[in-house]
């Protein structure tokens, strides 16, 4: 992955900021929202995720989704990618967009999103938009320069019809890491390696939760991951119940409205 990392000189310097438009499960557990998170860097603006309840979130925010230049998804399940439809179509004939707009995601992201768009709403995907719309089908750790970022995924263990991800995004020699969801994998340990902020997700207080993660086995590998912060997020009601023993254990813990500097 190194290839990847390495950030030009040009670029030394920029910084990043995290803001948390949703942190929730699939289910909405604890009232949090789908998952997204909203990444300024440099002149870039960016969304690692963009799940069903994202628009509605960004709104609620007060943050304008014509600033977005780029959607970066983890994998193709509703509550990360779900929002979509609604975010295309508000730019369309709500905001009149006119600046580009990208989508980076797993390989199988431009047919999935066509798809959604004609179940929502039929006839959506042949809309004639106002805007470049430009998608980024990504395999796995291949690199890929986007303005002032550089984005690569990493296969994860999550069924979701097509490969599940992690991602790493640098912005100078800035490095955020995102675990997406997946069950415990060694491939973790690749995408947290060196960075500034590492998200990872954590269902479960324990066991081995289908597809997903959980505090304990994330705690006894901790040393291994290279990042000295780890923040949680996409937890179930059980999860919640456990934060302050996750913060007590040195981990951060996500919230929907969180702004941490990267």
């Amino acid at each position: 992955m190194a290839h990847g990392d390495q950030a030009t000189p040009e670029r030394v310097g920029l910084t990043m900021r995290l803001r948390v438009i949703g942190c929730g499960d699939a289910f909405g557990s604890g009232g949090r929202a789908n998952t997204c998170f909203w990444v300024e860097c440099g002149k870039t603006v960016a969304a690692l995720d963009f799940g069903a309840t994202s628009l509605v979130e960004l709104k609620r925010a007060g943050l304008d989704h014509d600033q977005l230049d780029v959607v970066i998804l983890s994998h193709l399940h509703g509550d990360h990618f779900g929002g979509l439809p609604f975010l295309l179509l508000d730019a369309q004939f709500e905001r009149k967009r006119e600046r580009p707009l990208t989508i980076v995601g797993p390989v199988g992201t431009r047919e999935r999103i066509h798809a959604a768009l004609e179940v929502f709403f039929p006839g959506s995907s042949q809309v004639a938009w106002s805007f470049a719309l430009s998608f980024v089908d990504l395999p796995c750790r291949e690199p890929y320069p986007f303005a002032d970022l550089a984005i690569e995924s990493v296969e994860v263990i999550h069924p979701s019809g097509a490969p599940a991800t992690g991602l790493r995004v640098r912005c100078g020699d800035k490095l955020l890491a995102f675990s997406g969801d997946t069950a415990w994998t060694d491939a973790l340990f690749d995408i947290a390696k060196g960075a500034d902020l590492f998200i990872v997700e954590c269902f479960m207080p324990d066991g081995d939760p289908y597809g997903h993660g959980a505090l304990e086995t994330l705690d006894a590998h901790r040393n291994q991951f290279q990042t000295d912060h780890i923040m949680l997020t996409h937890m179930s009601p059980a999860m919640l119940g456990r934060m302050d023993e996750a913060r007590a254990r040195g981990f951060l813990v996500a919230h929907d409205g969180l702004v941490h500097e990267v």
